[in-house]
């Protein structure tokens, strides 16, 4: 990994924190092994598209937990092969129907259940993607207006084990984004879940963890 004498944080964030695609090519100037995660959920074309012109070959990783809704893995389908993504997909360690037909379906916010569901479909692929890919750059579509845990991130940081997050969308409204699709013609989709999070404003705890 690089060590903290290689950039200044504070810098980058303030130089750069409001110019995605000025991010997006400093971050990959770095030469470092980047990788960029998606669920694919409404607006995520955008940081597909805007990392994969700079890198098109770069690994973009998806989670799929198995309870994304048909449009959503439609929409998987199309931007794959509008964008020729190189998309690596990781998936829990138990089918969807395999798990429901051992615990039954989706536990509630308020059952005991939903941090061992939330561990088995996001948290356990996420962290074993992380091993496999090793990357030592990870872009992430964030946005600070999702919940008040990321309002407080900066655009560019750094993990304990060194790994450089950056959330080149951080501060983006829904309008830019809007603004951004229709100048690239990309498509967008808004028949979304996350099974893991229950409510918009909610952290699933992947954040936190990384």
């Amino acid at each position: 990994m690089t060590d903290q004498a290689d950039f200044d944080l504070e810098v980058i964030n303030h130089d750069l924190g409001h110019d995605a695609e000025g991010l997006v090519r400093w971050a990959l100037s770095l030469d470092k092994k980047a990788i960029c995660t998606t669920n694919f959920r409404p607006f995520e074309a955008v940081i597909l598209h805007m990392v994969t012109r700079v890198q098109p070959d770069i690994p973009i990783v998806w989670m799929d937990n198995g309870y994304n809704t048909e449009a959503t893995y439609r929409f998987v389908e199309e931007i794959r092969r509008r964008l020729d993504l190189n998309l690596i997909t990781y998936l829990p360690r138990r089918s969807r129907a395999h798990r429901e037909a051992i615990d039954g379906p989706v536990p509630g916010l308020d059952d005991p259940r939903h941090e061992a569901f939330t561990e088995e479909v996001k948290l356990e692929p996420f962290t074993r993607a992380l091993r496999e890919t090793a990357p030592e750059v990870w872009f992430t579509a964030l946005r600070a207006s999702d919940t008040a845990v990321r309002a407080q991130m900066q655009p560019v940081s750094r993990n304990p084990d060194g790994l450089i997050k950056v959330a080149p969308l951080l501060h983006w409204t829904p309008k830019e984004l809007y603004q951004y699709l229709s100048a690239h013609d990309l498509p967008n989709e808004f028949d979304y879940i996350d099974p893991t999070k229950g409510e918009a404003n909610r952290e699933c705890g992947l954040h936190l963890q990384h």
